[in-house]
């Protein structure tokens, strides 16, 4: 589907969506909410209860470096898949993607770097804000 049959809201709402199933089939995790958020050339993803269940067990255990560092193999080992499934829903090129998880609130943030502004269709909500204000 390209973007530019899609909204901001819409190309968000999939990403969200695509993000969640690619946790669910590559890593056999189903993460809870994930967000995200487009500024411009960049995107913003939070990834709520990323962390996997023998994650957490070593944690739990007492072993919190090696949590970690099966952590960093799960996110390079996903980062690619990632950047691929962002570039098709947004037909743009990935410049940079930059993530972190936090094993104690079970979160993963994501910060992505786009080639460029994707093209977004204005939504009728959006239209009638920007008249609304023009006119004002």
């Amino acid at each position: 589907m390209s973007t530019s049959t899609f909204t901001r809201g819409q190309a968000e709402r999939t990403l969200s969506q695509r993000i969640q199933t690619l946790y669910r089939n590559q890593l056999g995790h189903q993460p809870g909410k994930v967000t995200c958020q487009l500024f411009d050339e960049k995107l913003a993803v939070v990834i709520e209860d990323s962390v996997t269940q023998p994650e957490k067990l070593l944690a739990e255990e007492g072993r919190e470096n090696l949590a970690e560092q099966v952590r960093i193999d799960l996110d390079q080992a996903i980062r690619p898949h990632l950047k691929t499934l962002i570039e098709e829903v947004l037909s743009v090129n990935v410049l940079d993607l930059l993530s972190d998880a936090t094993l104690e609130t079970g979160r993963t943030g994501v910060i992505v770097v786009l080639e460029s502004v994707p093209e977004l269709r204005i939504s009728a909500s959006s239209r009638k804000s920007a008249q609304k204000a023009s006119s004002a």
